[in-house]
């Protein structure tokens, strides 16, 4: 009930990409199978009683403070809808506090690493296409979505640049290097229709065995093949690559608001995250190097 319109508003009105939208719905789901559960089926009946109880269930399932506060947004946001519509007068979300989060410490790889990690795909065909899935995670620093979104189409090989659509729809060009366009050349031209076999209408840039769009399992367990094979012992993930990505741009110059597009946070507060890391290196560096540290 209201579900189905709220979700059809938010594709519609805010132009939220299919992976945002799948969260949002999931999440709102499970607020209403919490709320049917306990014999509460009128959502517009709804009080902050409820919310709180279903967050406190959350929490007792053992989910995570950034798990709670996802669910709660995606709630709150659906409330907010139903009050768009004039259905409610006030939101119950409004008031309660989201869980605070300890912040965690941000998993990244060196250059000497990402070197090795890149490097260690060989010449076969599945070789051919796990070295540029490597390359264009590191060249880019993109979400694991956008990369398994991405479509032939997406990639300019002569002007050297991937366009991604991003959250919200929001589409933005993002540079790709020499390496990496070299290494997108390879696997189109060498080993790509091997992997497609018959399935030759599909438009994915990364495929499976099967022809298929590559998943995100498919693509973890690309990552996690390749770090073990080069020793590296934290666990490998396309958000480690990504953290990269950025630590290793800032740690070379790039500035703050460059780095904000091509990541595409729409917030400057979430590439600031980053900076606070390359301050701890330098800081250590400062610590270590200079007679009077």
């Amino acid at each position: 009930m209201y579900t189905k319109e709220f979700v059809d508003y938010l594709q519609k009105e805010k132009k939220m990409s299919a992976n945002t939208l799948e969260a949002y719905n999931r999440d709102v789901q499970e607020f209403v199978g919490f709320e049917g559960s306990r014999g509460f089926t009128n959502l517009l009946e709804v009080s902050s009683t409820e919310i709180i109880a279903f967050l406190h269930n959350l929490k007792g399932a053992g989910k995570s403070a950034a798990t709670v506060n996802r669910k709660l947004a995606s709630v709150r946001a659906f409330f907010n809808f139903l009050m768009d519509q004039k259905l409610i007068e006030s939101n119950p979300t409004a008031g309660i506090k989201s869980p605070k989060i300890e912040r965690k410490k941000l998993e990244y790889l060196t250059i000497e690493e990402i070197n090795k990690l890149i490097e260690a795909p060989d010449d076969s065909i599945k070789g051919i296409r796990d070295k540029a899935i490597l390359e264009v995670l590191y060249a880019t620093g993109i979400r694991v979505s956008e990369l398994i979104d991405a479509n032939l189409e997406d990639i300019n090989l002569r002007m050297g640049f991937i366009t991604c659509e991003g959250d919200h729809n929001k589409a933005r060009i993002v540079p790709l290097g020499r390496p990496a366009r070299v290494a997108i050349e390879n696997y189109i031209f060498d080993a790509r229709d091997a992997l497609l076999k018959e399935n030759t209408e599909e438009r994915a840039l990364f495929v499976n065995y099967y022809g298929k769009r590559i998943t995100r399992q498919g693509l973890w367990k690309v990552l996690k093949e390749y770090g073990r094979q080069v020793g590296i012992k934290q666990s490998l993930t396309p958000n480690v690559i990504r953290n990269s990505f950025a630590i290793h741009m800032l740690q070379n110059g790039a500035d703050l608001k460059s780095l904000q597009e091509l990541m595409g946070h729409e917030d400057i507060s979430a590439t600031q995250v980053y900076l606070a890391v390359t301050k701890n290196r330098i800081k250590d560096v400062y610590n270590k190097t200079h007679p009077r540290a």
